[in-house]
């Protein structure tokens, strides 16, 4: 299979800067994805982007995209996305200045009535971005997730088909809160994807997946415990079937990154390691 890249989200090594670059090139990765939400990166200048893209270039890696999740209930509430769509805005023409066009983020839960004042609230503000990237030759994608594949399909096309708003799917996500096949969300969401994240994952318990974007949302939700209903696992241990997966992203045509994720672990060092050298064995 090797047309497949392999990535790290640099940020999961909880290293300083220069130094995760350095032990994610010591891995084996060929690109980096990192995170452009903090207060540092977003009031970074023109030179200090140019810096950190140079220490990559310089530890021979690529960057595979930015992660522009801002967090809270993503575009979902109306009152909240003027500032949220400027500030995506700003995070795709950072990525440009870095020599990466990819923006990964979540967007809140798409909901199945698609009359509803969120899925509209939603369609705004994607459309709008899909809109700003397509204009400067980039790629605004959603991270799979939180809705079965086919329903984020329909409201992807329902935003005209631009692939300014694309995907970056995850397949632990869908095992773990969607409880659906990502070997079926590559093939429904083939032409839309633009970058991958590897992780895999367990679902314990199916609970509504809004429930379980509030909480990371509002920060906790009373005494419920998300570990009760999904566990994210190294890679190869959970029920994400990785051949089958590869195997499908390969038959779309699909030669972009496999980004490893690990949010969870003692030692991301050793857990990101074997998850590289998982990949590839596998690829």
């Amino acid at each position: 299979m090797g047309q497949f890249k392999i990535g790290i989200i640099a940020d999961m090594l909880r290293m300083p800067f220069a130094e995760s670059m350095e032990q994610c090139a010591r891995m084996g990765a060929d690109g980096v994805q990192i995170y452009a939400v903090s207060e540092e990166m977003l009031s970074a200048s023109e030179e200090e982007l140019k810096r950190r893209k140079k220490i990559i270039q310089d530890n021979g890696l690529q960057i595979s995209a930015l992660c522009g999740d801002l967090g809270g209930h993503g575009f979902a509430r109306r009152d909240e996305n003027v500032k949220k769509v400027q500030t995506s805005k700003h995070i795709i023409d950072m990525a440009l200045t870095m020599g990466c066009n990819i923006v990964t983020t979540h967007i809140g839960v798409i909901p199945e009535d698609t009359r509803s004042d969120v899925y509209r609230t939603m369609q705004e503000a994607c459309g709008e971005l899909a809109e700003y990237a397509a204009g400067v030759g980039a790629f605004f994608a959603i991270e799979t997730g939180p809705e079965p594949s086919e329903r984020l399909c329909r409201f992807l096309d329902s935003l005209g088909g631009s692939k300014g708003m694309s995907v970056n799917l995850d397949p632990a996500n869908l095992v773990m809160v969607a409880g659906d096949d990502p070997v079926k969300a590559v093939h429904y969401l083939s032409k839309y994807i633009v970058h991958t994240h590897a992780k895999d994952g367990v679902m314990l318990k199916k609970t509504d997946p809004q429930i379980v974007y509030d909480f990371f949302a509002e920060g906790g939700i009373g005494d419920l415990r998300l570990e009760d209903y999904f566990l994210e696992v190294p890679l190869g241990e959970g029920k994400v079937d990785f051949p089958a997966y590869l195997g499908a992203l390969k038959e779309i045509g699909f030669g972009g990154y496999l980004t490893i994720e690990r949010e969870v672990g003692e030692n991301p060092v050793q857990d990101i390691g074997k998850a590289v050298t998982f990949l590839r064995n596998l690829i």
